[in-house]
């Protein structure tokens, strides 16, 4: 069963009943359930790869992947958390393939090898700015990470996950996915401050004299 992207409407009936009736043939409630999930797919997959197009072949890749085995789906955890799963393993497995890491390190790291003296701070910067640029420094630096360090982070800092959500989407136990994120928050800053001496430590400061 296929179903294209679609644009977002209406709120989507119980999951269970728009599972089954999938499951029984059902194009429409094939459609809502793409309508539910779409967005938030886009939003995961632009975490791997900064190519449009790459997204949207991923999230066509998952929807297929997701309708193909949705009889296996045994209601024992929340629907979306299995389609994380099939989501994240998709992207790992699409972009392995191509034997190339996700385009925007291809990108990111013509920047990073410049350092950061290249890409000085004006004077006050507006806080649009400063965020703007933290966004790209904390992009650059996960992509830097080993693969299962970036996906806890990912799924943590950005999708929200609680941890039990993200034992289920990563097939790993709670325990596991605890050290695990504890090493890659280490990892994370280290290689923050390998590339970028000081950054996320001048802007804590900063933070730390505002309070005061």
């Amino acid at each position: 069963m296929e179903c294209a992207l679609v644009e977002t409407s209406t709120s989507p009936r119980d999951e269970r009943d728009l599972v089954r009736e999938a499951l029984a043939g059902s194009h429409e409630a094939c459609r809502e359930l793409v309508e539910l999930y779409q967005d938030r797919l886009f939003r995961l997959m632009a975490r791997f790869t900064r190519d449009p197009q790459e997204r949207e072949d991923l999230v066509q890749e998952v929807f297929l992947k997701v309708f193909r085995h949705l009889g296996k789906f045994k209601f024992d955890s929340a629907l979306y958390t299995w389609i994380y799963r099939v989501a994240v393993n998709a992207a790992s497995d699409y972009l392995a393939a191509r034997k190339r890491r996700p385009l925007v390190l291809l990108e990111d790291l013509k920047v990073v090898e410049k350092g950061p003296s290249s890409r000085r701070e004006p004077a006050g910067p507006p806080r649009a700015l400063l965020a703007s640029e933290v966004r790209e420094v904390t992009r650059k630096v996960l992509a830097r990470l080993p693969e299962k360090f970036r996906k806890v982070l990912i799924l943590r800092e950005y999708e929200d996950l609680s941890y039990q959500e993200m034992a289920q989407v990563l097939g790993i136990s709670i325990g596991t996915v605890e050290s695990r994120l504890f090493r890659a928050r280490k990892k994370f800053l280290a290689e923050a401050e390998r590339l970028y001496p000081g950054f996320f430590r001048d802007r804590g400061e900063r933070k730390e004299r505002k309070k005061e």
